[in-house]
C-alpha cells in the first residue's frame, strides 16, 4: 500500500518535470494573459499543494482559506526556485508516506474535502491535480516555440 503510493508520486514527479523540462528561468514569468498564472507560479502551485493535499489527510485538516491566494502567488517568480520547491515537496511527501502505519493510510479523510475516502486516495488526487497543471504548461511551452517532453518517458 504505502509503496504503491511512493511510486505513485516520484511518478508523478517524474511526470511533471519532463513535461517543464524545456523551460528555463528566462521562462519564469511567461503567461499568455494577464489574469493567468505565469510559468513559475505553475509549478509554485503545484509544488504548495502537495503539503495542502497531506495536510488535510493526515494533519489539522485542509486549510480553506483562498482569500489572499493571489497575493500568495506573487511570491512565484523563479522557474529553478520553483522547481527546486516541487522536488522538496515530493520527497517529503513521500518521507511522510514512509513514517505512517497502513491503518493509518486506510483511514477515512475527515473534513469537506475527499470526506470518506482512505488518506491514500489523496496522491491520486495530487496526481489529477498535477497533470492538470502539467497540461497547462506544455501549452504554455508550445506558444514560447517549444516542444515539451514526452511526460511519460523516462528522465
Amino acid at each position: 500500500m504505502k509503496q504503491g503510493m511512493i511510486e505513485q508520486l516520484k511518478i508523478q514527479q517524474m511526470f511533471f518535470l519532463n513535461t517543464i523540462s524545456c523551460f528555463s528561468e528566462e521562462d519564469s514569468s511567461f503567461k499568455p494573459e494577464d489574469e493567468l498564472y505565469t510559468v513559475a507560479q505553475h509549478i509554485g502551485h503545484t509544488a504548495e499543494t502537495i503539503p495542502w493535499f497531506f495536510e488535510g489527510a493526515f494533519g489539522s485538516g485542509f486549510d480553506m482559506n483562498f482569500d489572499d491566494y493571489s497575493e500568495r502567488m506573487k511570491k512565484y517568480t523563479s522557474f529553478d526556485a520553483c522547481v527546486e520547491e516541487f522536488n522538496r515537496c515530493t520527497a517529503e511527501a513521500i518521507s511522510k508516506v514512509e513514517s505512517l502505519t497502513n491503518d493509518e493510510v486506510m483511514a477515512p479523510i475527515e473534513g469537506e474535502i475527499m470526506k470518506g475516502a482512505p488518506k491514500m486516495g489523496i496522491v491520486h488526487a495530487l496526481a489529477d491535480h498535477t497533470a492538470h497543471h502539467r497540461g497547462a504548461l506544455a501549452v504554455y511551452a508550445r506558444l514560447l516555440g517549444k516542444t515539451p517532453k514526452m511526460p511519460y518517458a523516462e528522465m
